[in-house]
């Protein structure tokens, strides 16, 4: 997606970024992640470490700041995920996130596709075990989105998710409760059929081709409309922000109501397939 384009007359500074994330709903010892956009800003004064200092300021003094820290993309060539290293593969998903990851004061998860970096108390209980339990298929390795992970822990500890000069297309969350979904609609059918339907799905190593994306700035969309977005600007860019677990829970809700509404021909097929292995198994 292409960010907001940002004012470059526009300073902005550590105490800009702090009462922006303040306004949004940070407070004292919360848990802050962001996705965002360095330019869409403005002139951001002592470039992204002062970006960073304004976040760890608007949740201190006890509170930590996180980012998505993805390394593994479409790339050519392919990437190998084998040679994935905690400690120097980038980031690439922009400026800010991988500023977070080379600051000497941060605690990366070690996962090649969905890694989390994050500063502060919570940072290392964040980050650690990215997959060692609770593994759940994605696209990308049943690691990702584990119950040991960092997308878990962002949900169950309702952290402050934010979106700096770039809509909800990135919610990298949304990929948590794709796997969900997938998750829960798969537990009830027999064995043997849900291995059937698992093979078909999307996989790193596999053939499949289906999965439930689902257009997050619709959702964006459903959400402000409910009131569960607080929106504000930090220099010249749109700050968005939502809890972690409305984010989460509604999103699921909405889904399961109607998929109609939000998934593919193709995933919808397979759902009323899953559907109809369990109305069997119940006959």
């Amino acid at each position: 997606m292409i960010p907001e384009p940002g004012n470059p007359d526009l300073r902005v500074t550590e105490q800009d970024v702090c009462a922006g994330f303040r306004r949004a709903g940070a407070v004292p010892g919360d848990l802050l992640l962001y996705h965002g956009s360095m330019r869409s800003m403005g002139y951001l004064v002592d470039g992204p470490a002062t970006f960073i200092a304004g976040a760890l300021a608007a949740v201190a003094p006890t509170g930590t700041v996180a980012a998505p820290t993805l390394w593994y993309h479409d790339a050519t060539p392919p990437l190998d995920p084998k040679d994935f290293d905690l400690a120097t593969s980038p980031s690439y998903v922009g400026t800010l996130t991988e500023a977070l990851r080379t600051d000497p004061r941060s605690i990366r998860s070690n996962q090649f596709s969905h890694s989390v970096s994050a500063i502060g108390p919570r940072a290392a209980e964040l980050a650690a075990d990215h997959g060692a339990y609770g593994r759940r298929h994605s696209p990308w390795s049943d690691r990702a989105f584990a119950d040991a992970s960092p997308w878990v822990r962002l949900y169950a500890w309702n952290a402050l998710y934010c979106f700096v000069g770039v809509t909800m297309r990135v919610c990298t969350m949304k990929h948590y409760i794709e796997a969900r979904f997938v998750e829960e609609t798969l537990r009830p059918v027999p064995a043997p059929k849900q291995e059937e339907l698992r093979r078909r799905l999307r996989a790193i190593d596999g053939m499949g081709t289906i999965w439930p994306f689902y257009n997050s700035e619709k959702m964006e969309e459903q959400l402000k409309a409910e009131g569960l977005i607080v929106y504000d600007r930090i220099g010249a860019a749109t700050l968005r922000a939502i809890r972690a677990r409305p984010l989460v829970e509604r999103t699921y809700a909405l889904l399961q109501a109607e998929p109609a509404a939000w998934f593919s021909e193709e995933f919808l097929r397979w759902l009323d397939e899953a559907r109809e292995g369990v109305g069997h198994a119940l006959a």
